[in-house]
């Protein structure tokens, strides 16, 4: 059952969000969106207390618990980075707003992009390793929890793996290629043309 209110929530935030941008940017009722935008961290409100009322009637914590404290931080962590990520392309395409601004490809910037996203992924490490270590106090029973520590250590190993892409973007900058000015393929020409 928790796996499928895992899916619901991810499936609802993602429903909630655009209910809220579409009634930003398409009825224009800016105090419905807010309420809407308000409402999208009870998502997770409601899983966190599913997953509490599982453990404490007795379930020994396994792959879903953990699961259910990853996604709460990686929502936690990327939510609003992934709000304004979708509100920058719905203004885009239904409000005439500015196209979005694509991340940097090359040089410091890249890293630097790169770092950002490293230091969202350990926060969301850090609370769902937060939840893991409240849920095994909470259960105080080594028997029922050992998922929970291994869950632990999958969330570092995630956190390192972030880190280390960030690092080789710092170390080793990517740089444009000689031909990043050259002509497009000519077929990908003639279709831009014909679609003008």
């Amino acid at each position: 059952m928790l796996i499928g209110l895992i899916i619901a929530c991810e499936v609802a935030f993602w429903v909630v969000l655009g209910l809220a941008l579409t009634a930003r940017y398409i009825f224009r009722l800016r105090r419905t969106s807010t309420a809407l935008l308000v409402a999208v961290p009870l998502v997770d409100v409601v899983l966190l207390v599913a997953t509490v009322i599982d453990l404490r009637d007795g379930a020994t914590a396994g792959f879903r618990h953990g699961l259910s404290a990853a996604y709460i931080g990686f929502s936690v962590a990327y939510g609003h980075y992934l709000v304004r990520w979708a509100d920058v392309r719905f203004a885009h395409r239904f409000a005439g707003g500015p196209p979005p601004v694509k991340p940097p490809k090359y040089g410091a910037a890249r890293a630097a992009h790169e770092w950002r996203i490293a230091g969202m992924t350990a926060v969301a490490g850090g609370i769902a390793a937060g939840l893991l270590q409240a849920a095994i106090l909470g259960v105080d029973d080594a028997s029922r929890t050992g998922q929970l520590s291994a869950w632990q250590g999958r969330m570092g190993v995630i956190v390192g793996i972030n880190a280390l892409i960030a690092l080789t973007y710092t170390l080793w900058p990517k740089k444009p290629s000689a031909d990043t000015g050259a002509r497009r393929d000519p077929r990908v020409e003639k279709y831009l043309n014909t679609r003008g």
